[in-house]
């Protein structure tokens, strides 16, 4: 269940406030958040706390519509008195920008849902255990690396959220979610004549609570365990020789490509225009739609708001549309976009696919990336499998750096482990090693998806978005995947050219 201190607040009454004296004031749609946002933080240096934060957000955002145009107003006091006011603000807002709006606001339609109750998958609230307990964890893990031959330093870092919403709106929709995300990522760094390198945990950010710490769901003994030999081959490893390879990509690698090249490039918003300022607009425009060669035909890539445990799951968006899911790519052409009720209805689409959110009750809801997923091949091989049809090629796994253009098409990315495939099976690792490619080339390239043994659900905390800035939490899910004949970059090289 949510919460009961915030189901104790007086979440409907503050709301009906707002949206009665919005309508009064000339409001033909109302809609108020009233949210709480808890994050903590914790940084180890070499086994010791170096950082620790807790910080929380609450407010009420109340969003009107006044003939045609957006009005908005937010508040840290969350009572009756502020809602009324705020409801005020909004409406004066949205009549003080009507001579300046270039369009008439419509939202697509959306059924009502009454008194809705949602609570993300989770078993442990990361706030109900003891920072000593949390960082005795993180300490443990950190001494293990420590111990080990060639270890000099380790960097622990965990990040834990909750995230509780009301909505409301003037239709008669109201909802009320909470939800759990842990990121946590441990570093094993060693200094020395070779310079310095670093080897970093493979885990993803979830949907968890403090069990994903545990080892049932992601071990973490045995990645912590095996971190110092990769980490030693690592810096006795040759430096990449530029050229065309087979890359077989690890989805703790592919999922950052998904984000950049797919994610962002269907958000309905960027391929009309909209949205530009920050990282630009989209090569797949919408005169592309249905026809657009994204990859080859193993390439199915689905939106979602629903996977279990996603960073983008909920049961509703921040405009009270309910979690959906729906094909962006199918059979390797571009199929479909993501979408608020505002562009849905602009693209003259009869609903939204529930893709509206807000980072905090001060931020109006924007189009926002539900879980873009590559599906497997349910037929397809296990990683093994997949290495052993490679004759020359590198398996790269763990993300790193990454570049994309403003359209979302050229694009160059790195990660962590680099391992040389001659002949069907793994020789050592390469290092310095950075792949190239436009989207579709890269897409296009696609020759083997893995079977669902292989697929993972990566993603991020820090998605951004929106003037003023956004952040946004997401999940990409892939399998491991081949991609032929793909351009490969000396990162050293490129940097010292």
């Amino acid at each position: 269940m949510v919460d009961a201190d915030f189901l104790s607040l007086p979440l409907a009454a503050t709301a009906d406030a707002a949206i009665t004296t919005a309508k009064q004031a000339g409001a033909s749609y109302v809609d108020v958040r009233i949210e709480r946002t808890r994050t903590g933080l914790l940084q180890l240096r070499d086994a010791r706390p170096e950082t620790q934060a807790d910080d929380s957000i609450f407010g009420i955002g109340v969003r009107v519509i006044v003939d045609g145009t957006y009005g908005f107003a937010s508040s840290p006091a969350v009572s009756v008195a502020s809602a009324t006011q705020l409801a005020h603000t909004a409406v004066a807002m949205a009549k003080t920008s009507k001579p300046l709006a270039t369009e008439f606001v419509e939202l697509a339609a959306e059924p009502t849902y009454s008194n809705q109750v949602w609570r993300s998958s989770y078993e442990i609230d990361p706030f109900e255990v003891s920072d000593a307990e949390k960082i005795a964890r993180l300490a443990d893990l950190s001494n293990v690396l420590l111990k080990a031959p060639g270890v000099d330093h380790a960097q622990a870092h965990t990040m834990y959220v909750k995230e509780q919403k009301y909505f409301a709106n003037s239709s008669g929709t109201s909802t009320t979610q909470q939800r759990v995300r842990v990121q946590t990522q441990i570093e094993a760094i060693s200094v020395g004549a070779h310079g310095f390198e670093s080897m970093r945990t493979l885990a993803q950010p979830a949907g968890y609570g403090w069990e994903w710490m545990g080892n049932q769901i992601w071990n973490w003994d045995q990645e912590i365990a095996e971190l110092p030999e990769l980490l030693a081959g690592k810096v006795a490893a040759p430096s990449v020789t530029p050229g065309k390879y087979d890359l077989l990509i690890h989805p703790s690698n592919l999922w950052l490509t998904i984000h950049e090249s797919i994610g962002h490039a269907t958000e309905l918003d960027r391929a009309l225009g909209y949205e530009a300022n920050y990282a630009g607009t989209s090569f797949a425009t919408v005169d592309k739609l249905g026809k657009l060669q994204y990859g080859t035909k193993l390439m199915n890539v689905t939106g979602d708001r629903l996977t279990d445990h996603g960073l983008s799951t909920v049961g509703f968006d921040d405009e009270g549309v309910a979690a959906q899911q729906w094909d962006i790519i199918k059979d390797g052409v571009l199929v479909g976009y993501q979408l608020d009720r505002r562009i849905a209805a602009k693209a003259g689409q009869e609903r939204s696919n529930g893709c509206a959110f807000a980072d905090s009750p001060a931020h109006v809801p924007i189009q926002r990336m539900p879980n873009v997923s590559l599906q497997p091949n349910p037929a397809g091989p296990d990683l093994d499998g997949l290495i052993s049809g490679i004759e020359n090629g590198i398996l790269i796994k763990g993300d790193k750096s990454w570049s994309i253009d403003m359209q979302r098409y050229n694009f160059q990315f790195t990660g962590q482990q680099f391992h040389q495939i001659k002949n069907g099976k793994i020789v050592g690792q390469l290092k310095d090693v950075a792949y190239q490619a436009t989207t579709t080339d890269f897409w296009g390239a696609m020759v083997a998806v893995g079977g669902p043994s292989t697929y993972v659900l990566g993603g991020a905390f820090n998605c951004g978005k929106g003037q003023p800035g956004q952040v946004a939490a997401v999940s990409h899910g892939c399998p491991a995947a081949v991609f032929q004949n793909i351009n490969v970059l000396n990162t050293v090289a490129e940097a010292g050219a």
